[in-house]
């Protein structure tokens, strides 16, 4: 059965000699694998179609449940270009696609989670200095998965407070936090602006003007707690972006 979708591509896998194990985003089946025969001969069909980020029109070939459907063709629909040619962009939204694949099943169809990635690779594009978009895209994701940290409230009696405890991924007030592990304390201005960010649209993020203070410790505990949930440090973390 052949089947057609628009995907960006999330990552790439030789196999063999001259194929490629591809990983799409797409608009219609998720996160999906295709094959794709011979990209890496000079003379491929499939040109620059196959570069991480791009974004295309795409064709494959396979049953509903094919594990691994062919790639039968792929056009180009905006490539991205000036994010892969810049190294700090590139590991930027690298981070990001590392995070997609880790807490995105294979398959779930996400309407918001795909527009979420192509609006901000657009923003990223734009302005790659932007660094609230980063943060704006880990919290928006977590909270589409399901896995988005409660900062405002304790997590069990719903009381004000402003230590968060990994383990349990929610700030918890004094008295409920008693006996409990370490935590760390997180101050009023990232609890506002943790707000913030999930009340606006990603268009509205040049109005918000917070310290940089504020987004450092943001940052530090949204990593932390992915870092908890998939028990292990992402891979891109182990370049420096600044």
């Amino acid at each position: 059965m052949l089947q057609r979708t628009e995907g960006i591509v999330l990552k790439t896998h030789p196999f063999g000699e001259a194929d490629l194990i591809v990983t799409y985003l797409t608009k219609d089946y998720g996160i999906l694998k295709t094959f794709a025969k011979s990209p890496r001969k000079i003379k491929s069909r499939f040109g620059s179609s196959l570069e991480p980020l791009t974004y295309s029109r795409i064709s494959f070939w396979g049953k509903e449940d094919a594990a691994l459907p062919r790639l039968t063709q792929s056009d180009i629909i905006h490539p991205f270009h000036k994010i892969r040619s810049t190294l700090k962009c590139f590991l930027k939204v690298s981070e990001l696609i590392e995070l997609t694949l880790n807490f995105v099943p294979e398959r779930d169809i996400s309407k918001r989670v795909y527009s979420l990635l192509m609006d901000t690779l657009h923003a990223v594009e734009t302005d790659c200095s932007a660094g609230l978009l980063i943060i704006y895209y880990k919290l928006k994701l977590l909270e589409t998965v399901g896995y988005l940290p409660k900062l405002k409230g304790c997590g069990r009696c719903g009381k004000d407070g402003d230590a968060f405890y990994i383990s349990h991924g929610t700030v918890m007030c004094e008295g409920c936090s008693i006996g409990d592990e370490s935590s760390f304390r997180i101050s009023k201005g990232v609890i506002n602006l943790y707000s913030s960010l999930l009340n606006w649209d990603q268009a509205n993020l040049k109005r918000i003007r917070p310290a940089e203070v504020l987004v450092s410790e943001l940052s530090i505990l949204i990593d932390e707690h992915v870092k908890y949930i998939i028990e292990k440090n992402l891979r891109t973390k182990a370049f420096k972006i600044s």
